[in-house]
């Protein structure tokens, strides 16, 4: 089987760069390198990218917003540009693309549709392997649920949580979080719950203990529910 991305022909590039969940110097000098060859760059949101990009000092670039929920450049203009022969970087506002962010569908279309376009990972910041990786907790494997869903099969989803035998992970965002963490205390009371908020960021913060524990160490400490928030449930 031939890989696609060995190909040394003048195709167009998709580079999927990883940028800083928090901390601007957790960046990649590859990434900085890559984001400074782009013809294109498309982004999330394109003031995030603005963002970096100026302290980076990469300046001069086309940014053009991609998301896969909201409008903004579509994916057939972007397999346009890389038959032209352009290279174009994919950013999200902070993290690695297509890892609950933007990024997966374009992937797929290219893989499929442009076969001759070259995609390369720029690997780099994941909040979820962040997280892993200071929770203390033995990883041989997890399930990663992503952000869970507001309504519709949410409570299947903590049961199936309750039940588990390997670690569980989700993302949650500060206005959810309480909830999650009265759901898991309902349907998993015993499970460990490790919180990871802020990560790189200088209020960065792990905090464990049961869902019941965690409901009463945010009623104490209501300014600290906030920030990005990686939730794992072990036993």
């Amino acid at each position: 089987m031939k890989n696609i991305n060995d190909n040394t022909d003048d195709h167009g590039i998709l580079s999927v760069v990883a940028t800083p969940i928090g901390n601007l110097s957790d960046i990649t000098y590859r990434a900085v390198e890559i984001l400074r060859q782009a013809d294109i760059i498309l982004c999330e949101d394109t003031r995030m990218t603005k963002r970096l990009l100026s302290h980076l000092d990469i300046q001069d670039k086309q940014l053009s917003a991609y998301n896969e929920q909201k409008s903004g450049a579509s994916i057939q203009k972007i397999t346009d540009w890389l038959s032209e022969g352009k290279h174009i970087t994919l950013v999200t506002d902070a993290g690695t693309p297509g890892i609950s962010d933007p990024g997966s569908i374009l992937v797929g279309h290219i893989r499929k549709n442009s076969p001759h376009t070259i995609i390369q990972a720029i690997p780099g910041p994941s909040a979820l392997v962040s997280a892993l990786s200071i929770s203390g907790i033995s990883i041989h494997d997890f399930t990663f649920l992503g952000f869970l869903p507001h309504k519709k099969g949410r409570e299947t989803l903590f049961k199936e949580i309750a039940e588990a035998k390997r670690p569980y992970v989700f993302y949650e965002s500060p206005h959810r979080i309480i909830k999650a963490l009265e759901s898991l205390k309902k349907f998993a009371p015993k499970k460990n719950v490790t919180i990871a908020r802020e990560l790189t960021k200088i209020h960065e913060e792990v905090v464990s203990g049961t869902a019941e524990e965690l409901l009463q160490f945010f009623d104490d400490n209501k300014e600290k529910v906030r920030g990005e928030i990686v939730v794992i449930i072990s036993n």
